[in-house]
């Protein structure tokens, strides 16, 4: 048996079994196209055993506190289930490496770095575990005293995106069950093992005890709203596009459940007249192209330059471009890997093809083989252009001039969305201060557009403060020391 048709499971109450759908999900490798599993879906029925599961297990994990084991006596402390996943991705790195590359398509070197950066998230939750929950506030009140408890929602659903699979889903999972909550995960369909059940198997092999993660692969077509409407779950994490989450959102919000929501955008990548250009050209072909144009909202799809700069910036740019070796994701050389399938990659070279028949001019023209897109890079857009104003989820990057600072924070606050930006200057006081006019979660000065630090939290990303608004909710206890007294 494949390792891929060994977690081509469901992951519920601790048992690995099969779904009970009438149907199934196929598993592709996106390069080669070789099938790699397939998965009979989940059904609503089990979407309400495994929130059962999570509601049954919950109350010991959050009682035990993050430094003490359960009160049945077995098993680990929270803190001590993440330190032995960072050591199990440490020990097994080639092989959790190997899953990346084979089902997502990405290149060896960006699968290594998605799992460093996994080890730093669940060094993260370590901390979260055994931070302490409660504060003490004044009162106006002789011999009183409140306190101000944090303490877990409960259950959690997690919808994760098929971009950054393993990081994204393991980004609000891990913190989730640190501040003592259980799980519900629903990984994207087109990467259900390193979205899904690899985490359940890190974890249920770090020692968590079962039912707190359940792992539901299935699709909205076998189950409808099941994993939002269901009773059990006071909080929703979801990763994706806009369209989906305002759907998401509002069965949530009809539920009187909370959402937590990372969406797509159009971020920016704006270079000054003084920054250092050949520092900015290799950050912003590493921001547009880390992820072959999939790095979420933070992977920046537009590239603005000083007119000053232009011809200078633009060279060096493509020149950078031109050299990203585009094919087998497992060749050490290649940093272009495959979309995850060929209508992605058709939809990709459609939308260059439309902004070049508008007039773009195709500075770099990447072509598509199969699901394969080698990099474009256009110049010469209509300000009105839709590629300017939308997401492209693909390595498409679009290049705009600039004639000073306030033009530079205008047409990056034109798109709807965005939640990262960079800016490149030698003079930091002038980049702050453009920083302040953007109107993105977050900016990175003189660093690439896409950033993600386990401690910082922005634009729906659950890490470090942003974890505990998240997962936590507050309680007030208040203790009267001697006798009150009262108006009547």
């Amino acid at each position: 048996m494949s390792y891929f048709a060994k977690l081509a499971l469901q992951y519920i109450d601790g048992v690995w079994r099969p779904g009970t759908g009438s149907w199934d999900l196929i598993d592709f490798d996106p390069y080669s196209g070789e099938k790699l599993a397939s998965v009979t879906v989940a059904t609503a029925s089990e979407v309400d055993q495994a929130y059962r599961a999570a509601e049954r297990t919950q109350r010991d994990w959050a009682a035990a506190g993050g430094a003490s084991r359960a009160r049945s006596g077995g098993g680990f402390a929270r803190r001590e289930i993440f330190e032995r996943a960072v050591r199990l991705i440490e020990e097994r790195a080639d092989r959790l490496a190997e899953v990346l590359i084979t089902e997502t398509g990405t290149p060896r070197a960006r699968a290594e770095f998605e799992l460093g950066l996994a080890q730093e998230i669940l060094r993260e939750a370590c901390g979260l575990a055994v931070r302490p929950g409660g504060r003490m506030l004044p009162s106006p009140v002789e011999g009183k005293e409140n306190l101000l408890h944090r303490e877990p929602v409960g259950v959690v659903g997690v919808i994760s995106p098929f971009h950054y699979p393993f990081l994204l889903a393991l980004g609000a999972v891990a913190p989730a069950l640190a501040l003592g909550n259980a799980v519900v995960l629903k990984p994207h369909q087109n990467t259900p093992v390193s979205g899904g059940t690899l985490v359940a198997e890190l974890l249920e092999e770090a020692g968590l005890p079962p039912g707190l993660l359940n792992v539901l692969i299935t699709d909205i077509a076998e189950i409808g709203d099941a994993l939002i409407e269901h009773p059990v779950p006071r909080v929703i994490s979801f990763t994706g596009s806009d369209k989906t989450a305002r759907h998401v959102a509002a069965v949530a919000a009809g539920h009187f459940k909370r959402t937590v929501l990372e969406l797509r955008g159009s971020s920016s990548f704006i270079v000054l007249d003084d920054a250092d250009l050949a520092q900015a050209a290799q950050a912003a072909a590493f921001s547009r192209f880390v992820h072959r144009g999939q790095g979420g909202g933070a992977s920046v799809s537009r590239v603005l330059v000083h007119r000053d700069v232009e011809r200078e910036f633009t060279e060096e740019f493509t020149a950078r471009v031109r050299a990203l070796r585009a094919g087998d994701p497992r060749d050490p050389e290649t940093r272009i890997g495959p979309l995850l399938s060929p209508a992605q990659a058709d939809a990709v070279v459609a939308l260059a093809d439309h902004a070049i028949g508008e007039g773009a001019v195709a500075l770099v023209r990447g072509e598509a083989e199969g699901s394969l897109v080698r990099p474009t890079v256009l110049s010469g857009l209509a300000p009105d252009s839709a590629l300017l104003r939308q997401e492209i989820f693909g390595p498409v990057a679009a290049l705009l001039p600039f004639d000073g600072d306030e033009e530079a924070a205008r047409l990056t606050n034109d798109a709807p969305f965005g939640l990262g930006a960079a800016v490149h200057t030698r003079d930091v006081q002038r980049g702050l201060a453009l920083a302040r006019r953007i109107e993105t979660g977050v900016v990175h000065l003189n660093g690439p557009g896409a950033l993600d630090e386990p401690s910082v939290p922005f634009g729906g990303r659950l890490r470090g403060e942003g974890a505990w608004e998240a997962f936590t909710t507050q309680r007030w206890v208040s203790v009267q020391h001697g006798r009150s007294e009262f108006p009547f």
